[in-house]
């Protein structure tokens, strides 16, 4: 029992240790190895007391969970890990200038819609952290001024999170839930485009009521160094081209193969890694290896690859010991519906990293098969959690874009907050409530469209 209740005392010690990061200055990563290392030590040690229907090869027994959970978190990181060197290679050949070069407008609210729903868009096939990045580094472009840039920075996290949500690849947390067959990429996509697209819309008509007149663009100097383009037309707009039908040929891929998605995005990373030897074979290694997989590599965020590893692993020994069970059986009691749940979760969030919440719901909630259904005679608790049930798919909606309702409470706002060096009060204040309205607005059409159906 006492190991029971330090496993979790650990765990949420080092959930404070990841939330607090800045002021402690150590790396979340870190803090969320640790925590899954010293979890499952606790729980192999106290094997016996935790897990008495183990009996004596109770540690041989925590051994196997280990690595049936190792195996689950292993194809959603080796996902990350290709989706993130496809568009870091894209990046790397300037292809999102297809995009970006196609801005001319002045006035403030046309770039206010044309920057929500490009980013909208983009987030779904690319991930709302990538977007994010992209768009920010847009607006520094196109916006001289640092606080009105901050307007449009605070829409692009409300795009992303909004526009990630109802893909499959868009967000981490709808990843998760689809690699852990929670839900299918068409079904996520029908259910969820519209209440994510409310999501958006709402704060940017509130936005448009008040935004007037134009904005001023910056004035760039160029180097000659930099006037030197790394890549021709024809290899920047290939490589976009090639990257961008890579991410979106995965849900197919695994629809017809009925392979894992990391096995479609690590074919669509062998294509491209082909191609773009075959394209700068002829150059000389300074030009080649910054447009090369092997150069590009370097850049991957590998740090949030280790972050993302620890804390699912700390989160599936709480599931292991039986702690997420108590959780989700004390939520169906005191919130009584999947509807007030999954809004509480999403606003949660905010404050807290929604890659956990996510993994913990997982764990917490069984994904109920049709016989089990049928067994228990449809019940109306169970029916929301089969593949595209309520549960999972609000879940998908929450967790992903109640993030937006404070800069810290997503990977998107976290990153636009980093760049821009945007200041927490004013995001509370300017951005917070719109993104709140948006928040309610979304997941209250998607429980009408799902009462009405």
């Amino acid at each position: 029992m006492y190991a029971y209740v330090l496993m979790a005392a650990i765990f949420v010690l080092g959930y404070l240790c990841i939330a607090f990061e800045h002021p402690l200055k150590i790396d979340k990563a870190a803090s969320a190895i640790l925590t899954a290392v010293i979890c499952w030590t606790v729980l192999v040690l106290g094997a016996d007391s935790i897990l008495p229907l183990l009996g004596e090869n109770s540690g041989h027994e925590v051994t196997t969970e280990l690595r049936h959970h190792l195996g689950e978190v292993s194809e959603i990181l080796f996902f990350l890990m290709g989706a993130m060197t496809i568009v870091e290679l894209i990046d790397a050949h300037e292809g999102f200038k297809v995009i970006t070069d196609r801005i001319r407008t002045n006035k403030r609210v046309h770039l206010l819609w044309m920057i929500g729903f490009i980013t909208f868009f983009l987030s779904a096939a690319l991930d709302n952290l990538t977007t994010t990045i992209v768009m920010v580094s847009l607006l520094r472009k196109l916006i001289k001024d640092k606080h009105e840039r901050w307007f449009y920075a605070g829409i692009v996290v409300i795009a992303a999170n909004a526009g990630g949500a109802w893909s499959p690849i868009g967000d981490v947390t709808t990843t998760m839930l689809w690699i852990g067959n929670q839900i299918t990429a068409s079904g996520i996509i029908a259910q969820l485009f519209l209440p994510s697209l409310v999501c958006l819309l709402v704060p940017l008509i509130f936005l448009s009521l008040t935004m007037k007149g134009e904005f001023e663009r910056p004035v760039v100097k160029q180097t000659r160094a930099e006037r030197r383009d790394p890549t021709t037309p024809f290899e920047r707009n290939l490589v976009f081209i090639l990257g961008i039908g890579a991410l979106l040929f995965v849900p197919v891929f695994k629809t017809v193969t009925h392979l894992p998605p990391y096995m479609g995005i690590l074919f669509g990373l062998g294509i491209l890694w082909v191609v773009t030897e075959i394209l700068h074979r002829g150059k000389n290694e300074e030009d080649k290896h910054p447009l090369s997989v092997v150069g590009v590599l370097r850049k991957i965020d590998i740090t949030s690859v280790l972050f993302f590893l620890g804390i699912l692993l700390a989160v599936s020994s709480l599931a292991t010991a039986g702690h997420l069970t108590q959780v989700a059986n004390a939520l169906k009691e005191s919130l009584g519906n999947v509807y007030t749940i999954n809004i509480a979760i999403g606003l949660l969030s905010s404050v807290v990293d929604n890659v956990p919440l996510v993994a913990g719901a997982m764990k917490m909630y069984p994904l109920v098969n049709p016989e089990t259904l049928a067994a228990a005679s449809n019940d109306g608790w169970l029916g929301n959690f089969v593949v595209d049930g309520t549960f999972w798919e609000m879940l998908a909606y929450c967790a992903g874009t109640g993030g937006s309702c404070l800069i810290i409470g997503s990977a998107a706002g976290v990153a636009a907050m980093g760049m821009e060096k945007i200041n927490f009060i004013w995001y509370l204040k300017k951005i917070s409530l719109l993104a709140l309205l948006g928040y309610l607005a979304g997941a209250a059409t998607y429980i009408g469209i799902a009462t009405l159906v």
